[in-house]
């Protein structure tokens, strides 16, 4: 869908917006709409959006039901990897922030008024480009886009002029998904040629998967629902292999692969099925030319997974962690939406106002989901979410 481009300059910034505020850990009631939040303004270095569209994630409701503890499995918290919570009540949530720059604050240049952008997501520790060691992020440790507003650092907010892509589909193409996508494939190096089961592959990390490893030549797998198989084979999937029955699962893969084992799992899952990705990786260690790698960025399935140990030393099998990536993936990514190499996956948009219809419609995601819903404010709703309202009953 093209898009109208232009942002008048003098364009009236009011003194309050609308906004969803978080006011506590817990259920969506703790989502409170309210539309006489001040308006931020531009510090230095810094532009003001107008926002038309955020992408929903995942992590906007973990955070929000307190699902990251990390010494206590039963600590209702949010993740605080540098050392103290920067989750503080209330919070603007939304990380995957479309928009349009309508004030830029001292040392940016006024031509900048008027860009349509997308912005990489990330509050950075430091200035380091290619590592992230205390991930944090817009809707977590500072507000987020689930408003009308939002100041970010100019250059985290990155021009985006593609005709083709819609408000709603850049949001949708936010670096949440794809920069967490992308930190998974870099950590485990990755090849050319090399097969990688992507698990959780209808969500938006794995369409990301999926599309990334076409992008640097690598052979997705997918694992889903089979009603999505064919949305996903055109989104470059080799195989889909079903969710919903996981019998014999590494003679469903062996049947697929000719017999090899996969290079590497990309895993959104966890829970007990950890023991089956590693087996899909280790079942025939004489015909493998690298070590199997494993890695993590989710627990849709749980949160605890029982693996025995002499498994993961005795096959050399690599773990990584991720969560988020780096300044220089972030650009990596943009480079790759510019050049129309990364496709958007829209599902679809709810009103800012209807954020608790658009939460409830995320947990109980039927049959058909597939890619990112976004989240548009009322104001721009006719113009940038409209078009793509749910035409299904939640």
């Amino acid at each position: 869908m093209a898009h109208d481009q232009s942002e008048p300059s003098n364009h009236n910034i009011p003194d309050t917006m609308a906004a969803m505020l978080l006011t506590g850990h817990g259920g969506i009631d703790k989502l409170v709409y309210q539309q006489d939040v001040p308006t931020p303004r531009p510090g230095s270095g810094q532009v003001l959006v107008r926002v038309t569209a955020t992408a929903k994630n995942n992590t906007d409701r973990k955070a929000r039901e307190g699902l990251y503890p990390t010494k206590d499995k039963t600590e209702t918290t949010s993740f605080q990897t540098g050392g103290t919570p920067t989750l503080t009540f209330p919070r603007i949530q939304g990380a995957d922030v479309a928009g349009r720059v309508v004030a830029v604050g001292a040392g940016v240049d006024s031509e900048r008024i008027g860009e349509r952008g997308l912005l990489d997501f990330n509050l950075y520790a430091d200035e380091r480009r290619d590592i992230n060691l205390t991930p944090d992020y817009y809707g977590h440790g500072a507000d987020g886009g689930y408003a009308e507003y939002i100041a970010v650092p100019a250059d985290q907010f990155h021009t985006i002029n593609n005709p083709e892509l819609s408000d709603a589909e850049l949001a949708s193409m936010g670096m949440c998904s794809y920069q967490t996508a992308l930190h998974m494939l870099t950590s485990a190096g990755i090849q050319a040629g090399e097969r990688v089961l992507v698990t959780g592959a209808s969500g938006g990390v794995g369409t990301a998967l999926i599309q990334l490893c076409r992008i640097i030549g690598a052979i997705p797998y997918a694992l889903s629902q089979q009603d999505k198989a064919d949305a996903l084979i055109k989104l470059g999937a080799e195989a889909v292999l079903d969710r919903t029955n996981m019998q014999d699962f590494t003679g469903q893969i062996r049947a697929l692969t000719q017999d090899k084992p996969i290079d590497a799992v990309m895993d959104l899952i966890g829970g007990e099925m950890t023991d089956l990705f590693i087996d899909s990786m280790i079942f025939d260690m004489n015909s493998r030319t690298s070590y199997p790698r494993l890695s993590i960025a989710g627990a849709s399935g749980g949160n605890i997974s029982e693996i025995m140990w002499t498994r993961i030393y005795l096959y050399q099998v690599q773990i990584f962690g991720v969560s988020h990536g780096t300044r220089e993936e972030a650009e990596q990514l943009i480079a790759w939406i510019r050049s129309g190499e990364l496709k958007p996956v829209l599902h679809a948009a709810f009103k800012l106002s209807e954020l608790h219809r658009a939460e409830e419609y995320f947990v109980n995601r039927g049959s058909h989901y597939l890619g990112k819903i976004v989240i548009v404010p009322d104001a721009q709703w006719q113009q940038h979410g409209a078009p793509y309202a749910l035409t299904e009953s939640p």
